[in-house]
C-alpha cells in the first residue's frame, strides 16, 4: 500500500509540471513534496518512465528523464569546488575534461569528445605530451538553438584544492572559467526543463592560442546562438578587445665579456627592439578605449660573464582595431635586429546589447573569435577578470548564484 502512495504522488507530480506518463516502475521514495516546483527526495530513485508530450519532450523507458523538474537540482557552488580541484593547465587539461564529460553523461547528456592536438614542441616547449579534447554535450539526439560555452583550461601556475570562506571560492579558475562552467550547466538544467533546445561546449586552449575552439568551429552543430562565459562580473558584454601575440629572436656573438668587442650582444639587440616598440603611439577608440601593449616573457643569455648570442620575447598587445598597421609598425622597428613571428590574431569585437542587462566592455580577447560558425555571439559571466590570473583568484558564491538566473534571462531573451 505505501509503495503504490508513493507511486500516486510521483505520477501527480508529473501530471502537475506537463508531463503524461505511463509504464511506471518507482522504488525507494522515502519523500516527495509536491508543493513546490523543485524538491528534494530523501532517497534518489529508480524510475522507469515513458513520457509522451510532455515539456521536457520523448524520453526512453528505464532512466530518469533529462531535466527531471522534481529532482533536486545541481548545486553550482559545489560543482565549482570540484572543477578547482583539478589541474587543468593550458596543455595539462585531460584530467578536468574526463571529469566534465563523466559529469555531464551522469546528467542525462550525450557527450562527445572533440580531438585538439598538442603544439609542436620544438615551436612551443611549454607544449604537454598527453591527450587533450573539448566536451560537447546536448540532450540525445537534440540539434540547439543556443550553446553555452567557456574554457576548462587555466593559466599557471596550479593552487591547490579549492579554498573556501563564507562568501568565496578562492582557487585557479575559480573564476576564469570553473565557476562559469557550473553556473551555465545549472542554466542549461532550468531551461532544457521547460524545452528549451540548450547544449554546452567547454573548450582547451583559450589561455594560449583558442587551439579547442579553433576545432570545434569546424564541427558546428547548428545552433543559432552562443553565450560565451568569461568574468565580467554578470554584466553583458557590447565588445571585447582582440590580441596580437608577438614572439622576437635576437641573434649575435658569444664571447667573454672581458672583450666585448669580440661577440655581438643578442639581448643589447633585443631591448633595443623593445624600447622602439615600446615608443609606438598606439590606437584609442573613444567609449572602448586605448590598445596596450605587454611585455610578458624575456629569455636570453647563459652567464652574466658571457656575451649573449640568442635571446627572446614574446610580446601581448591587446586591440581596439585591425591589427596590420601595428604589424607593420613592429616588424619596422625590428627590422634588421630582430626575427618577427605573429602567433596569434584574434580581431576586436562589438556585439550586440539587450534590454534589461547592465552593459560593459572587455578589455581581453575570448575565444568567441575562433568560434564564429556557433551563432551570434554574446559574452557574460561571473566573477572579476582584475583577480583572473593571481595568486587569490577568487569568485563570490552570491555573485555565483547569480549568474544562473541571469543565463536562463538571457538564453529566454533569445528564444523567446
Amino acid at each position: 500500500m505505501g509503495h503504490q502512495r508513493r507511486e500516486r504522488r510521483v505520477r501527480a507530480a508529473g501530471i502537475q509540471y506537463g508531463f503524461q506518463p505511463s509504464g511506471w516502475s518507482v522504488q525507494g521514495i522515502h519523500t516527495l513534496d509536491v508543493g513546490s516546483k523543485r524538491v528534494g527526495i530523501a532517497h534518489l530513485f529508480s524510475v522507469g518512465l515513458l513520457l509522451h508530450g510532455g515539456r521536457s519532450g520523448c524520453v526512453p523507458s528505464g532512466r530518469v528523464p533529462f531535466g527531471y523538474p522534481w529532482l533536486m537540482p545541481m548545486d553550482p557552488i559545489q560543482l565549482t569546488r570540484q572543477l578547482v580541484d583539478i589541474d587543468s593547465t593550458t596543455y595539462h587539461e585531460a584530467g578536468v575534461g574526463e571529469f566534465l564529460s563523466s559529469y555531464l553523461a551522469r546528467q542525462g547528456y550525450a557527450v562527445e569528445r572533440q580531438d585538439v592536438p598538442q603544439p609542436d614542441p620544438a615551436m612551443n616547449p611549454q607544449a604537454g605530451s598527453g591527450p587533450r579534447f573539448n566536451v560537447y554535450a546536448s540532450p540525445p539526439g537534440v540539434t540547439p538553438d543556443l550553446v553555452f560555452s567557456s574554457h576548462m583550461d587555466t593559466v599557471p601556475p596550479f593552487l591547490g584544492p579549492c579554498r573556501e570562506d563564507a562568501e568565496r571560492l578562492y582557487g585557479r579558475g575559480a573564476c576564469d572559467a570553473k565557476g562559469i562552467i557550473a553556473a551555465q550547466i545549472a542554466a542549461a538544467e532550468r531551461l532544457i526543463a521547460v524545452g528549451k533546445r540548450i547544449a554546452l561546449l567547454y573548450v582547451v586552449g583559450e589561455e594560449r592560442d583558442s587551439a579547442g575552439a579553433l576545432v570545434a568551429n569546424q564541427t558546428p552543430k547548428g545552433s543559432r546562438f552562443l553565450i560565451n562565459g568569461e568574468p565580467t562580473e554578470n554584466r553583458l558584454a557590447v565588445a571585447s578587445k582582440g590580441c596580437l601575440r608577438v614572439e622576437l629572436q635576437a641573434h649575435g656573438k658569444m664571447a667573454h665579456s672581458a672583450y666585448p668587442e669580440l661577440g655581438d650582444s643578442a639581448i643589447d639587440k633585443l631591448l633595443a627592439v623593445l624600447h622602439d616598440i615600446k615608443s609606438l603611439h598606439l590606437p584609442v577608440v573613444e567609449g572602448i578605449g586605448d590598445c596596450t601593449l605587454n611585455i610578458g616573457v624575456l629569455r636570453g643569455g647563459v652567464a652574466p660573464n658571457v656575451i649573449p648570442d640568442s635571446a627572446e620575447a614574446q610580446i601581448l598587445i591587446r586591440l581596439v582595431g585591425p591589427p596590420e598597421e601595428i604589424e607593420q609598425a613592429v616588424l619596422r622597428a625590428a627590422a634588421g635586429r630582430c626575427q618577427v613571428r605573429f602567433t596569434l590574431k584574434l580581431p576586436y569585437l562589438q556585439m550586440r546589447a539587450i534590454p534589461g542587462f547592465e552593459t560593459m566592455v572587455a578589455k581581453f580577447t575570448t575565444d568567441i573569435p575562433s568560434l564564429t560558425a556557433w551563432g551570434e555571439p554574446f559574452l557574460l559571466g561571473p566573477g572579476s577578470i582584475l583577480v583572473a590570473h593571481t595568486p587569490d583568484e577568487y569568485i563570490r558564491k552570491s555573485e555565483l548564484l547569480g549568474s544562473v538566473d541571469l543565463y536562463v534571462k538571457l538564453a529566454n531573451s533569445l528564444l523567446g
